[in-house]
């Protein structure tokens, strides 16, 4: 009989019905999952990708039948987590879920990031994307996007942009657009998004990219004006508000969240949570929660998401070198 349900596995996986097959396979003899899973979050409580982490892990418990305990391991911009995590046995029971700015800028920005971002991981599934919107204080006297590059351009040098700090998204996102439109901006650092908003919100300076889930309450409310969003295309959030790829071709950069296994983790181990994401994501109450966060699903296969941080780790290397920025 083993022999048998051997050749029948192997007739199947020829049709291409590998994926299936090896769920099916785990989750009948419980060899995989048998005990806990521990996701690793290379960021700090409380940002969008903890919150995401923790929503898809309660699903995923339910859905394994095993408990996903969340656990951060914050630091260097996501590094300290990412390296550690690498030297996980490669068996499953380690996951991490971590955001395209560590996992494809860090390796630029940094000189020692710590980690091969291709090769010392197995990709999953791609989670969603957040967008960041080009914000401005009401009083800036731009009031749309075409207003905004005609002023920016008129005055080269004149205006300022805020940032969390050098080398992080909103900063790199500032420095595209520059590039790509033919601007010059003076970009000034803080130290983290929080001050950066306050100055912006204040008026102390007039410009800032911003996610959409820590924005969208002031854009509401007026306290801040949204000129365009950061994803080729628009957000539904924000339905009104251009894609700013529609004004400037090829401006594009948005904040990813996926799921990654160690290096060298079993196919059919990587097969089992592709799986079992893929059924969460497609209950309508997530999908709702993940909306109520500004995150626009994706449901990327494990060899669309090596496209994706391939692509992404190509476009922000030319970014970080153009823009001169360094952390270390």
């Amino acid at each position: 009989m083993r022999f048998r349900a051997f050749v029948l596995l192997h007739a199947l996986l020829g049709l291409g019905m590998g994926l299936a097959c090896n769920l099916s396979t785990a989750q009948s003899s419980g060899s995989y999952p048998n005990q806990p899973i521990t996701m690793v979050v290379p960021q700090a409580p409380g940002g969008t990708n903890d919150i995401v982490a923790r929503l898809i892990a309660i699903e995923l418990a339910q859905d394994l039948k095993q408990s996903v305990i969340v656990t951060n391991r914050p630091g260097a911009g996501g590094n300290i987590g990412t390296e550690q995590f690498k030297r996980a046995t490669p068996d499953g029971y380690t996951v991490m879920m971590t955001v395209n700015s560590a996992q494809a800028i860090n390796p630029s920005l940094y000189k020692k990031v710590g980690f091969d971002p291709v090769n010392d991981f197995s990709p999953i599934t791609t989670i969603g994307s957040v967008p960041n919107v080009l914000l401005v204080n009401p009083t800036f006297p731009a009031n749309n996007l075409d207003e905004f590059i005609a002023l920016i351009k008129a005055n080269p040098g004149k205006y300022q942009y805020a940032s969390a700090g050098n080398g992080t998204l909103n900063h790199l996102l500032g420095a595209m657009l520059d590039k790509k439109a033919g601007l010059k901006m003076e970009h000034i650092p803080y130290k983290g998004v929080g001050p950066a908003m306050v100055d912006v919100l204040g008026g102390q300076v007039p410009i800032v990219f911003a996610s959409l889930p820590s924005s969208l309450s002031n854009i509401r409310n007026g306290k801040l004006r949204a000129l365009g969003v950061s994803t080729e295309k628009r957000s539904p959030a924000l339905p009104d508000v251009p894609a700013i790829n529609e004004k400037i071709p090829g401006f594009s950069g948005d904040l990813w969240i996926a799921l990654f296994g160690v290096a060298g983790t079993p196919t059919a181990v990587i097969d089992t949570l592709y799986q079992a994401t893929a059924r969460v994501m497609q209950n309508p109450a997530v999908q709702q929660k993940l909306a109520d966060q500004g995150v626009e699903l994706a449901f990327d296969t494990p060899a669309q998401l090596k496209a994706r941080l391939d692509k992404d780790i190509i476009k922000w290397r030319d970014i970080v070198q153009a823009s001169g920025a360094q952390v270390d």
